[in-house]
C-alpha cells in the first residue's frame, strides 16, 4: 500500500501569483517540501466549470493561460507536467454512478498550474484535474468526492484550488494593500469553525449562513473545490491552515489542509 497522502484547499487568488515569491506562494512550496512524494495529483480547479462531470485523461496536459490583461510573462508559463490516462480511468471507475467524461482537449487551467508550479517546481509529478459540474447543488459535490478517497491510500494528493471568499466586484485592483471586507473576515472565521468542529454539514449547506457568505460566495466555483477536501476527511484526522490573509479586501487566501 502507498502511503496515505494529505489532501489540500488552496486559495489560489490573482494569477500573478504564479511569477511570485510571497507568503502564500511560499507556503505553498513548504507543503510540497513536507508531504511524501505523490505518484500523481488529482486537481478540482474553480476555472474548469460547466455542465457535467469531465477528467482529463490526455498523457501530455497543455498549459492554459484562461485569463486576460497581465503582463507577458505569464502568458509564456509552460508548466509540462506530465497527465495520468490511467489514472483518469480509476476516476471515472470510482465514480461510476454518474457519466463521467474522459477528456482530451482541456489541460491545465491557471487553478492548477499556478499553484502546482510552487508545491511542484520541476513539474514532474502527473496531474489530472476533475471539472465541477455547474448544474449540481453542494450536496452533489461533497458526495461525490466521498467517493475519491480510496485514492489517497493509492498515493494520489488530491487538491481542491478555489478561494473561500471570492468577491471580484468588491475587490481592490489598485495594488496597494487594503484592509479585508468585515463581512469576509467573519465568514472566513465561522468556515474555521466550522470545520474544526468537522461540521461539514453546515459549509455544504453554506446559502443558509447568511448575508456574509452570499457576500463571500457569489457564485460557487470558487468555494466548491472546499469541499472535495473536507469530504475526504476520516475520523480522527487534523485539519490545518497553513497559509492563510487575504488579497484586495475580498480574496481570502486561505489554505485547509487534511491530514
Amino acid at each position: 500500500m502507498e502511503t496515505r497522502m494529505p489532501a489540500m484547499f488552496v486559495g489560489h487568488g490573482n494569477p500573478m501569483n504564479a511569477l511570485t515569491s510571497n507568503a502564500w506562494t511560499q507556503g505553498w512550496a513548504a507543503f510540497g517540501q513536507d508531504i511524501p512524494r505523490p505518484r500523481a495529483v488529482l486537481c478540482v480547479s474553480a476555472h474548469w466549470y460547466l455542465p457535467g462531470t469531465l477528467v482529463t485523461a490526455m498523457p501530455r496536459p497543455r498549459t492554459i493561460h484562461d485569463f486576460g490583461g497581465f503582463p507577458h510573462e505569464l502568458y509564456e508559463v509552460d508548466y509540462a507536467a506530465p497527465g495520468d490516462p490511467e489514472l483518469a480511468k480509476r476516476v471515472q471507475a470510482l465514480l461510476s454512478q454518474i457519466p463521467v467524461e474522459l477528456d482530451d482537449e482541456w489541460g491545465l487551467d491557471h487553478g492548477t498550474w499556478s499553484v502546482l508550479r510552487h508545491v511542484f517546481p520541476e513539474a514532474d509529478v502527473p496531474i489530472v484535474q476533475l471539472s465541477l459540474d455547474e448544474t449540481k447543488p453542494a450536496s452533489f459535490h461533497y458526495d461525490l468526492a466521498r467517493q475519491l478517497s480510496g485514492l489517497r491510500d493509492e498515493g494520489v494528493l488530491i487538491v481542491g484550488s478555489g478561494n473561500l471568499v471570492h468577491n471580484l466586484h468588491a475587490y481592490s485592483w489598485g495594488g496597494h494593500p487594503v484592509k479585508p471586507f468585515d463581512w469576509g473576515v467573519r465568514f472566513e472565521q465561522l468556515t474555521r469553525d466550522f470545520i474544526l468542529a468537522r461540521d461539514h454539514a453546515s459549509l455544504v449547506n453554506y446559502q443558509a449562513l447568511g448575508p456574509d457568505a452570499m457576500l463571500a460566495i457569489p457564485t460557487p466555483e470558487h468555494y466548491l473545490p472546499l469541499l472535495y477536501v473536507l469530504a475526504q476527511q476520516l475520523d480522527g484526522e487534523p485539519t490545518t491552515f497553513p497559509v492563510a490573509g487575504f488579497d484586495g479586501g475580498s480574496i481570502s487566501m486561505l489554505s485547509v489542509r487534511v491530514a
